[in-house]
């Protein structure tokens, strides 16, 4: 068991799930393994007095290296901790686990130099850090000293205890100011910390704002990106220092960091006690790897650093989408959450506007972009929008959307957000037709498809769709069919857009399974009417005595996939069973033309000329299910991933509920159906 004093009660139970080990507030004799505080401040000072007291030893906690999207002061909650038994990896004047295991060499297999790199290479190209709400910049940045060597120089918040405790004093800032700028025909920078920047603390560099010959940088800049275009870095004790390595940049050391005295630095101070040379993937794996904690924080299960980064890589994406200025317009009351949650950024505003044209003129006097439920954009609209020369952005359910369906008020796992166009529509470009048609070019094909593959096994196995309703109960081919080909014809929304938009010839539920029967006399075929359709949500029934003068079973109640499980070939007009049954890698046979067709997976009766791509059927997935749709977790407020989704799906409380108000409706909608029925 653990102690603690001076942390929060939420934070302590937080803590357990890290450290697999029982906290509880003060002293239990006979039971207390260690106190706890968070690392060598101030504030640990009575903590460490209380354990020296009682002789039991104090593990000091800190934040690991890469934290979290938005900032600590924030109250943004870390998905690494480190926890050290010896001191803590910023203080310099005494040992600590980080510095005793380096001291003890260097020593990677050539598996463990694979994962480095491989870690260091998705750090390098997604520009992730301890924080990562900052914007990323390039070259352009920098217009007017494109041709001067450029010196970094990192200011530090005011008396932090990586500066007390890095063995100098606030001197050494003023040295590394003096020593930058003796260097001739170059250009110094100086970068504020974010806590400075956003009026959380101080630092020890404003003084210098009126010297002409250094520009600071103060705007929220993201770490990697600046240091990609600086030549020299210049630091006291600054995790910036440690990325800088991490690109190959020259680095001078004022204090001594926890990377500096190991010979990938320029120092000017030295440490006795650090004896070993390293090499900067043993001292990453060291730091990164083997020192902190890290957590999952959907599953809350522990976890390693590349689920970290994968899962903060996703929510820097999104937040970087989604900066600006937005106008939704044309969205139900209910739905505002969902505007708000899946475009949510730490520097963005959020504007409601229930009429379009109103909304038009706010998005023009804002210089905003107009953010809209797909099938409420009329071709007039779109075309105003145009004219004015503001964007649109169609939202629409993703493909692993919820536990139950949209039409009885369940909030979305996955929406999708497309400039283009709108997946659905073969008849104009979207997002995910531009993914899939030149996915052949993208320099991460290897692991996008590694990562397909996963998806593909989790779906699989765990038997999750879209909705994920219907009867879980088992079904077997014999119950339907001994020898003839199994058919399954799924049914759709007929006054759906995708249905409208891509349909082609055949509008109906009925003229679909009329074709198919045509085409296939000598099959089997089950019809499973849509869901929505079920529920009498949406238009689209067909009696049952017509519908089977066309298939040999209608199947109602039946979840989707264990439909898939048994059938032979899934006849489809545009709907996205189509596509999970690609998935279950069933043939599959398009009447429209949906978003999966057109790709030489399936066997088409119509065409898209823009589509002239051959496509893998684990590029088909990467492009549809991990680089298109946006994932939102409503227990954690942020975005997410394929991967983690599919565990909230198949968790118990998985179920988002919607507002009290929709719920009633619903259940009053249902009893009321009961009644006619």
């Amino acid at each position: 068991m653990l102690s603690t004093y001076g942390i929060k009660l939420f934070f302590s139970s937080f803590l357990e799930s890290f450290l697999q080990e029982k906290i509880c507030l003060g002293i239990r004799k006979g039971k207390t393994q260690a106190i706890i505080g968070w690392g060598y401040k101030k504030k640990t000072e009575y903590p460490r007095k209380i354990a020296k007291k009682y002789n039991i030893p104090y593990w000091a906690l800190e934040d690991g290296f890469y934290r979290s999207l938005d900032l600590g002061v924030k109250g943004s909650i870390p998905y690494s901790i480190i926890l050290d038994k010896t001191g803590i990896y910023y203080n310099a004047q005494q040992e600590s686990d980080l510095e005793n295991y380096l001291n003890e060499g260097s020593f990677l297999s050539e598996d463990d130099l694979l994962r480095v790199n491989d870690a260091i290479s998705f750090i390098i190209k997604n520009n992730l850090s301890k924080y990562n709400q900052s914007i990323d910049i390039d070259e352009t940045y920098f217009s007017d000293s494109l041709n001067k060597e450029k010196i970094l120089i990192v200011d530090q918040t005011y008396n932090d205890a990586s500066v007390l405790l890095s063995g100098v004093n606030e001197n050494a800032f003023d040295q590394m100011v003096n020593d930058a700028l003796s260097y001739p025909h170059t250009q110094v920078f100086i970068k504020i910390h974010p806590d400075v920047i956003c009026g959380k603390k101080k630092g020890y560099l404003k003084k210098y704002l009126d010297n002409s010959n250094i520009k600071f940088i103060v705007d929220e800049v993201s770490s990697l990106s600046l240091l990609k275009q600086m030549d020299k870095v210049f630091v006291v004790s600054s995790q910036m220092g440690f990325e800088a390595l991490l690109l190959g940049k020259e680095v001078h050391c004022y204090g001594m960091p926890f990377y500096a005295g190991w010979g990938l630095t320029i120092d000017k101070i030295q440490s006795v006690r650090r004896k070993q040379k390293h090499s900067i993937q043993s001292l990453f794996y060291a730091a990164c790897i083997k020192y902190p904690y890290y957590v999952n924080p959907f599953t809350k299960k522990k976890c390693e650093l590349e689920e970290i980064l994968r899962i903060l890589a996703i929510q820097k994406q999104c937040n970087n989408a989604n900066r600006g200025i937005f106008v939704c317009v044309g969205f139900s009351y209910w739905k505002y959450p969902h505007a708000r949650a899946y475009l949510q950024s730490t520097d963005n505003k959020i504007y409601f506007c229930r009429d379009k044209n109103k909304g038009l003129i706010l998005a023009k006097e804002k210089n905003a972009k107009i953010v809209a439920w797909s099938s409420k954009i009329t071709d007039e609209f779109a075309h105003e929008c145009q004219k004015n020369n503001i964007t649109i952005i169609r939202m629409e359910d993703g493909f692993l959307r919820s536990v139950g369906l949209g039409s009885d008020f369940n909030w979305p796992f996955s929406l999708v957000l497309d400039q283009k166009g709108i997946y659905y529509n073969p008849l104009s470009a979207s997002d995910l037709e531009y993914i899939l048609e030149n996915f052949n070019k993208r320099d991460d094909q290897e692991f996008l498809i590694k990562q397909a593959q996963k998806l593909q096994n989790l779906i699989i196995s765990k038997g999750l769709s879209k909705y994920n309703v219907g009867n879980n109960q088992s079904l077997k081919k014999e119950d339907f069919t001994n020898n003839k080909r199994l058919l399954l014809v799924p049914g759709q929304v007929e006054d759906d857009a995708s249905v409208k938009y891509g349909g082609g010839e055949i509008k109906s539920n009925l003229d679909l399974l009329i074709k198919v029967r045509a085409l296939n006399s000598d099959a089997c075929i089950i019809y499973k009417p849509h869901p929505d359709v079920e529920k009498l949500n949406r238009k689209g029934k067909i009696d049952e005595k017509q519908a089977l003068l066309y298939a040999d079973y209608v199947c109602t109640n039946v979840n989707i996939v264990k439909l898939l499980e048994i059938v032979d070939e899934v006849h489809t007009l545009t709907s996205l069973t189509g596509f999970e049954a690609l998935l279950r890698e069933i043939k599959v046979f398009c009447y429209g033309m949906p978003f999966y067709a057109g790709w030489g997976l399936t066997n088409d009766y119509q065409i898209c000329v823009r589509r002239t791509s051959y496509l893998k059927l684990e590029e088909l997935i990467a492009g549809t299910l991990i680089l298109y749709p946006r994932y939102y977790e409503w227990t954690n407020s942020c975005f997410s991933d394929a991967f983690d989704i599919c565990s909230s799906l198949l968790n118990t409380n998985g179920k988002q509920k919607s507002p009290k108000w929709a719920r009633l409706f619903n259940s009053i909608r249902e009893f009321i159906r009961a009644g006619f029925k």
